[in-house]
């Protein structure tokens, strides 16, 4: 018998996939448990074409990232802190305060989803990526500046 699999399970299959499963192990147990449903030319039909939608989200979400991609790098942004001797700040710039910046110029990008290249404890200007989408990565200019006090 073959089956739609509504979630994952283990040593069969993925979310989505279709499958040739024993008819006692899929009327018994995948079908009663809300694993799997019987695969009905209606419904292999009703899955490809949320397939395709999904897909045609995705790109749709992807060419978004792109265009804000764009933007970001064309951006940037300047931290203010407080310096010591030497032109060396008080601690290190963090993707917190990388974050916070971008909030203010208006992009919501998580600190999660930004790396800092290199530790920053100089004035100066530093390189950081920032994870925009799952495979859209943007890198951003970072100034160190003084902190007018």
């Amino acid at each position: 018998m073959k089956v739609i699999l509504k979630q994952d399970v283990d040593h069969l299959g993925e979310e989505g996939e279709i499958v040739e499963v024993k008819n006692g192990y899929g009327r018994n147990y995948l079908i009663p448990q809300g694993l799997a449903s019987l695969a009905t030319k209606g419904a292999i039909r009703q899955r490809e074409e949320t397939l395709r939608q999904q897909a045609r989200k995705r790109a749709h979400k992807r060419d978004e990232a792109q265009n804000v991609r764009r933007e970001l790098e064309d951006t940037e942004v300047v931290v203010r802190a407080k310096v010591g001797e030497d032109q060396r700040i008080f601690g290190t710039i963090t993707t917190q305060q990388v974050a916070d910046q971008l909030r203010k110029e208006g992009f919501e990008i998580d600190r999660k989803n930004i790396e800092l290249l290199e530790d920053i404890r100089l004035l100066g200007v530093y390189k950081a990526s920032v994870a925009v989408h799952s495979d859209v990565e943007a890198t951003i200019t970072v100034r160190v500046e003084p902190l007018d006090d």
